[in-house]
Formats: C-alpha cells, structure tokens, sequence
C-alpha cells in the first residue's frame, strides 16, 4: 500500500531537493542557523508537503492550490540560494546544479497542475 502522491515524479523530485537543501543549510555558517538554513530548509521541505497535502482529499480546485503554494516554495528555495551564491557560501557551480533541479521542478510542477481537471 502507498499514497498516490508518492508515485508522483515532482513529489520524488522535491524530496530529493528537501535532502539536497538540508545538506547545503548545514554547511552554511553558524550565523545563517536562524535565517538563511532555516528559511532554506523550511521553504525546500514545503514543496513536498504542499504537493502531497494537495493530493489527498481534495477537490481539484484545492489540489490546485496546494500546487500553487509548491510552486511559490520553489521560488523561495531559488531567492535563498541566490542570497547563498551573493554571500559566497556556496560556489557558482553548485548554485546553478540546485537552480537547475528547481527550474525543472517548477516547470514539471505548473504543467501538471495545468492538466489537473
């Protein structure tokens, strides 16, 4: 047995990035504890969340939102890695392997709300 939701490729694919995001906020310094790891770890964690609450008993309309409320996630995972990379926590390398995975999460993620009736 297993929820629907954990078949969903975006649903994998965010908790992938919720682990990658938990990594990158530990090895940020001991002054971002409060502020940029935990918004970082907070707003990666969310996509999933959102993602799988929107699934489970929800009318399309609210499964749409919860969808919406992922996609706004991302973009907050994407403003703290571009506070990260502006800081020089992390190098440009690694910012644009994370950006990456979110770019392709959002755009997997709009266009299955977009086929969600």
């Amino acid at each position: 047995m297993k929820f629907k939701f954990e078949d969903l490729i975006i649903w994998q694919k965010a908790m992938d990035l919720g682990e990658d995001m938990n990594v990158l906020a530990s090895k940020l310094p001991k002054e971002e504890l409060y502020n940029l790891s935990s918004q970082l770890r907070r707003a990666a964690d969310s996509i999933a969340l959102n993602i799988s609450e929107g699934s489970i008993l929800q009318s399309v309309a609210e499964n749409r939102k919860f969808l919406g409320y992922a996609i706004r996630s991302i973009a907050e995972v994407v403003t703290c890695l571009h506070k990260a990379k502006r800081r020089n926590y992390i190098p440009k390398e690694e910012f644009f392997k994370y950006y990456n995975d979110c770019f392709d999460i959002m755009n997997m993620t709009i266009a299955f709300r977009n086929k969600v009736k």
